[in-house]
């Protein structure tokens, strides 16, 4: 079986937000969709399509926001090399 290849780092900013907004979006839009529809036969494809939209929106919302995350990060955690 061949190694997994991976990428080089400089591609973490954009996999990161990726990964982070797939994720987030695939528990909110479930809890949401659930809570409007409830447990019904039709939830998994309304939930799935309401993934997608919130989706599109989400990972390139973060790719701009995420500089300003960090900024604000670092004015609230103390960085390790100041202890």
């Amino acid at each position: 079986m061949p190694a997994f290849r991976k990428l080089p780092p400089r591609y973490a900013s954009i996999v990161v937000p990726f990964l982070l907004s797939l994720m987030m979006c695939g528990v909110v839009s479930a809890i949401s969709t659930a809570r409007a529809l409830g447990l019904s036969a039709d939830l998994p494809i309304q939930w799935l399509t309401g993934w997608g939209l919130s989706w599109l929106v989400a990972f390139p919302t973060l790719l701009v926001v995420m500089p300003l995350v960090r900024r604000l990060a670092g004015l609230l955690v103390e960085s390790p090399a100041s202890r």
